[in-house]
């Protein structure tokens, strides 16, 4: 939802379906109208689509129904993109948007960049207690991007032609898999945050770069065993429907709603973990609506709406899952444990070298 999510992170969102029956009832007190009508309102940007329409039929209006602040829907294309847009923008004294969503590696951009994000103040949002520390993002200004959702690339296979793995090192094995898996081409998907769980000491290995080489190395390995160096989660479905791989990586969610479909498909947290993604609301630099940005973050960082989004839009939730009303299947068919957490700012600090050697490695197959 991430280093980058992917610049194409919410297209696949158009395979989403909306549940049936998914309960929208707000804890109580919580959509007390407000007292007296008011022309207040909040620019919102969001990626476009079946994202952005899950929102506006699910959240915009209980946010506008509990705080009479009405939110303009701004399209906003991927994270990287919509980063430049704003830089643009920002520098010719415009505000597209008042409120944003960027990816963490596209914050640790926007904050080096300076003067694109404004901080927001957690004591006026007394939800944003209801994260855990690693959603938000802290520079010298104060809090500069707060966790709006997050979801999981998961280990896929299908059980009628091999056994389930446990461990993310099985896919190494050319006996079982050769020729037979699909993985993401691109190094932003996060497969290599993967092998350095896996093989190494996790986001440690990736701080320097012996470790990022030694890591990509060890991606290198598995050459053998890839069939398919997908660029489109398109092209992942297509492949396990098809039956061209029998496992590989690919959106926990997207996955669930497949098997949902009939397909055999199964989708893994191994012990090592899966690859968690997120993204999170920046508050624009010279927005004049400060005050109503804050009620908007707070109100989605509640964990009954976390629940709603993750009901009707397919995120995990940011907050704890004992902190919602979400049954386990309902919370397992979009999160699991345990989640690799990738070290972002590495990905920005090191960004050319990793994607360099990343590409040679590829070119190999």
């Amino acid at each position: 939802m991430s280093s980058k999510i992917t610049n194409k992170t919410f297209n696949r969102r158009t395979f989403l379906k909306t549940s049936a029956g998914t309960g929208l009832a707000l804890s109580s007190g919580m959509l007390a109208a407000p007292a007296l009508a008011q022309s207040r309102s909040l620019k919102v940007g969001a990626y476009g689509g079946y994202f952005e329409n899950s929102l506006k039929k699910h959240v915009y209006p209980k946010f506008t129904e509990a705080t009479g602040i009405a939110v303009e829907s701004v399209t906003q294309p991927d994270s990287t993109s919509w980063l430049q847009t704003m830089t643009q923008a920002l520098k010719a004294g415009n505000i597209p948007t008042d409120l944003s969503m960027h990816t963490p590696t596209n914050v640790l951009k926007g904050e080096r960049l300076g003067e694109m994000f404004a901080p927001v103040d957690p004591k006026r949002m007394p939800n944003v207690g209801n994260l855990d520390e690693y959603f938000l993002h802290e520079a010298k200004e104060g809090i500069l991007a707060v966790g709006s959702l997050s979801f999981f690339s998961s280990m896929v296979v299908n059980p009628d032609e091999v056994t389930v793995p446990t461990s993310w090192a099985e896919f190494w094995d050319t006996e079982r898999f050769e020729a037979s898996l699909g993985l993401p081409k691109t190094v932003n998907f996060n497969f290599l945050d993967i092998v350095a769980a896996t093989f190494f000491d996790g986001a440690e290995t990736l701080r320097s770069r012996d470790g990022i080489v030694a890591a990509i190395e060890k991606t290198g390995e598995i050459l053998p065993n890839v069939a398919l160096w997908y660029s489109a989660e398109s092209q992942m479905e297509q492949a396990l429907k098809n039956f061209d791989v029998v496992g590989g990586m690919y959106f926990h969610d997207v996955a669930g709603l497949m098997k949902a479909d009939g397909h055999p498909i199964e989708s893994v947290f191994p012990k090592e973990g899966c690859p968690i993604s997120y993204n999170s609301w920046t508050l624009s630099n010279g927005s004049t609506k400060s005050d109503e940005a804050h009620e908007f973050i707070n109100f989605t960082s509640d964990p009954a709406v976390q629940a709603i989004m993750a009901r009707t839009i397919g995120t995990a939730p940011v907050v704890d899952r004992s902190a919602t009303d979400l049954t386990e299947a309902e919370f397992m068919s979009v999160s699991g444990s345990p989640a690799i957490r990738p070290p972002h700012e590495v990905y920005v600090d090191e960004e050319t070298f990793i994607a360099e050697t990343w590409n040679r490695m590829i070119a190999k197959a």
